[in-house]
């Protein structure tokens, strides 16, 4: 008698998750409401139970531990997992409205953490809308670095409200992000990068990196290579558009 072969969601070789038993919609509407829970301010989100081996649980307002970097629609986490060893020190997480993008990069890290002992210990990913909620989950000046790849480009003019990086929005990123943090933008959609560099260059608190800061940026690097959406488009040879900007003092 021959036994069938079960289909496995994770990788015999790798151990990570499968991506096809995961796949969702490419994007979601930021204006609808979803169901998960969100911290009532910053101070009651639980680090514990995203870095376990790094934070201890009921640590107190004195932890030096903070989120430092936040990968804004995250997608499958490449992002996260490439800048995780390239800055071992520093906390990030990424925030995904996808219920099963999310949940698969959760499997991701863990598996991650269990074949590599010791690594992957200081990322994490949360199912929100960053949106409507960064503000509970981060702390005036917190954070970094934020990072904003390959976004929904919402086409319609009507739908320019749902865009991710907008005058309004660039408000909250700013309050979150410490002088000298910085905004990375990137896009396969002329339009989309034009709107966005807009954004930013009209915004009083925030500026442009110059040419040789970017190229000695390491993470800037990683805008077309880490991602998953990167890597397609620069298979199909197709072009990308960056906007990278430094959270400047506020105008006296």
């Amino acid at each position: 008698m021959i036994e069938k072969e079960t289909t496995s969601t994770f990788n015999k070789s790798t151990g990570l998750p499968r991506k096809r038993f995961y796949r969702a919609r490419a994007h979601s509407n930021p204006l609808s409401d979803s169901h998960f829970p969100v911290p009532l301010s910053p101070s009651q989100f639980d680090y514990s139970l995203h870095y376990p081996q790094l934070v201890p649980a009921a640590s107190d307002d004195d932890n030096p531990k903070r989120i430092q970097f936040a990968d804004i629609g995250c997608g499958f986490g490449g992002l996260l997992v490439a800048l995780s060893t390239l800055f071992p020190d520093k906390l990030m997480i990424g925030m995904e409205i996808r219920d099963k993008v999310s949940e698969y990069v959760k499997e991701r890290i863990s598996a991650l953490r269990t074949t590599n002992p010791g690594q992957y210990q200081n990322i994490s990913v949360v199912r929100t809308n960053s949106m409507k909620y960064i503000p509970n989950y981060f702390e005036k000046g917190q954070l970094t670095k934020m990072f904003f790849l390959f976004p929904d480009p919402h086409f319609k003019e009507k739908n320019h409200r749902r865009r991710v990086i907008s005058p309004h929005l660039l408000d909250e990123y700013a309050y979150t992000l410490a002088v000298g943090g910085i905004i990375y933008t990137i896009t396969d959609v002329e339009e989309l990068g034009e709107w966005m560099k807009g954004c930013l260059e009209n915004h009083p608190m925030f500026e442009a990196l110059m040419e040789e800061e970017l190229e000695n940026d390491l993470v800037v690097k990683l805008l077309t290579s880490a991602t998953e959406e990167g890597q397609k488009v620069a298979r199909n040879g197709g072009q990308t558009f960056q906007a990278v900007y430094r959270r400047i003092a506020p105008p006296l």
